[in-house]
């Protein structure tokens, strides 16, 4: 990293969009090396410390209050174990800092997994999650699901994740076009959830910063109507974070808020980050921490809050309509799809 400080400005809202009846969506902004995850002044804009900045959107499912729980979870046990395993660790490393933000997750799931075997009023709830840490002068990415991060860096913005989807799948198979993936019925089956299974696959990956770049974490009830291109156009035309998140929402609310919209916006800035030069290296890097030799951490809880009584997460208040699929129904639905183009082909050529 170059020499000097690096700072960050942020904010995040949440909606409940125009056709849901509660909010399952949560996000969560943080200060890890002053312990502080809220909105207020001092975590909007600050430092990037020595145990960096937490950024996350979480999009709950399952159903009256379980998906809104999922979220809240998945938002305060992930920032919870960061605040207690990452800020005490000797090892104060880049890998030792992926390793625990993805140590993170993996520990959430466990978390809620069990909580929903054992009160049967919630099985099944699961949520999204993607959790972006800043580190020194690099973003360290954790995604499971399908909410997005997208990196505006001048007039262009490139999505840095990668949906865990069943049309993704179909797109990264050349079976559907990313256009006919964004139109199709099924857009909204995802292959992972936190809660559903004992065990996720984690995807991390990784994308240096560049002085004046803004991140974009959201939910799929504002990806899903709104393009990339639009993102970048309207992370220019409003400075202000608090009003480019209210812009976002808006937008996404003209276009008929078919599901909860939740954004979270961070700026980057300072000496301590190059200058930006073109969009080259920009996009969906897998990060592979070199091995790592530690205790095996325990999940944080309520007992080991650095701040207890404080409310981490921005929490709205609905339910949706997508829904983790078995992998055998995945393939099924797959396989028909497939069938299907192969049909339309041959009618085509007998004609």
């Amino acid at each position: 990293m170059n020499g000097g400080a690096v700072r960050v400005s942020v904010f995040g809202k949440t909606d409940l969009g125009r056709t849901r009846d509660h909010n399952e969506d949560t996000f969560l902004v943080a200060d890890l090396s002053t312990g502080n995850a809220s909105l207020q002044a001092e975590v909007r804009h600050h430092e990037i410390g020595a145990r960096g900045s937490l950024f996350m959107v979480a999009d709950g499912m399952g159903g009256a209050a379980a998906g809104e729980l999922a979220s809240a979870m998945a938002a305060d046990l992930i920032y919870r174990h960061l605040a207690t395993a990452w800020a005490t660790d000797t090892d104060s490393s880049p890998d030792q800092f992926a390793h625990r933000l993805r140590e993170a997750v993996e520990l959430a799931n466990q978390q809620i997994y069990t909580y929903a075997r054992e009160h049967p009023d919630v099985r099944g709830m699961g949520t999204t999650v993607t959790a972006a840490g800043m580190f020194g002068s690099d973003l360290y990415l954790t995604q499971i699901g399908d909410s997005r991060a997208y990196l505006v860096r001048g007039t262009d913005a490139v999505q840095l994740t990668k949906d865990q989807s069943l049309m993704q799948r179909l797109v990264d198979a050349g079976e559907l076009t990313v256009d006919e993936a964004e139109q199709s019925e099924r857009r909204n089956i995802i292959l992972q959830a936190l809660g559903p299974d004992p065990r996720i696959k984690v995807d991390l990956t990784h994308q240096p910063i560049r002085r004046g770049d803004t991140l974009i974490l959201c939910s799929d009830g504002l990806s899903g109507v709104v393009r990339k291109e639009e993102f970048a156009r309207m992370a220019n035309e409003h400075g202000d974070l608090p009003t480019l998140c209210s812009a976002l929402i808006d937008l996404a609310n003209e276009r008929g808020g078919p599901d909860n919209i939740t954004v979270v916006v961070a700026r980057f800035e300072g000496e301590g980050l190059p200058e930006a030069n073109g969009t080259e290296g920009i996009g969906h890097q897998t990060y592979r921490p070199a091995q790592i030799t530690t205790v095996p951490a325990q999940a944080a809880t309520p007992a080991d809050d650095p701040d207890p009584g404080s409310d981490v997460t921005g929490v709205g208040g609905d339910w949706t309509s997508r829904y983790v699929a078995p992998m055998d129904r995945i393939r099924s639905l797959a396989l028909i799809l497939i069938i299907l183009g192969i049909l339309l082909l041959l009618l085509t050529v007998w004609q």
